[in-house]
């Protein structure tokens, strides 16, 4: 049943993204939060890319058997409950690429932000699944991805990376500097 459940959370993801409901994407978002045993506030985002916030590394084989190919993780290997080693060992068992991309929500470096944009828009590298403790680093990183490589407005942009769990002044403006320094309108 999970599979065609997740085949249907997809196809419905597709029909809303080529409705271009801007102006729904509070309501479709809400609409995508799911209850994923192990998985803190998972997301489907689209048809190729899910977030969460903390991720038990016993989950990558369900990742893997719903069609996942990647996992981009962004939490410190020294946070508490963060077992990045454990993660990359049970995603590289089951065949999952594992991107390890350590992210500082309280000092962020924009090597990370370029690194991550590399890696998510690569197609070989999709459907990814993306995630933190929170979802809150997820959030600003997604919101840089929709206005940089997806020309998203910062508004709708930002509102939905809120509604994935950014949170707190600091990472929304992480991501619109990173946004404006690399050609990206300004979010004043």
């Amino acid at each position: 049943m999970q599979i065609s459940r997740f085949a249907f959370v997809r196809l419905i993801v597709a029909v809303t993204l080529l409705a271009g409901a801007g102006a729904g994407v509070a309501r479709a978002q809400q609409d995508k939060k799911e209850h994923v045993a192990g998985v803190y506030n998972y997301t489907q985002v689209d048809a190729s890319i899910a977030c969460g916030g903390a991720t038990k590394p016993t989950v990558m084989a369900a990742l893997k058997k719903h069609g996942f190919v990647s996992v981009i993780n962004f939490r410190l290997s020294s946070e508490r409950g963060a077992y990045v080693a454990e993660e990359e060992a049970a995603a590289k068992k089951v065949g999952l690429k594992y991107f390890h991309l350590p992210f500082n929500g309280s000092a962020p470096e924009p090597a990370v932000a370029t690194e991550f944009l590399k890696i998510v828009t690569d197609r070989a590298n999709q459907p990814v699944y993306i995630h933190c403790a929170t979802a809150g680093r997820v959030g600003a990183m997604w919101m840089i991805k929709r206005v940089l490589v997806d020309h998203w407005s910062i508004a709708k942009a930002e509102q939905e990376a809120e509604l994935i769990g950014m949170k707190g002044e600091g990472l929304k403006r992480f991501a619109l500097d990173y946004i404006k320094a690399h050609g990206g309108p300004s979010g004043d």
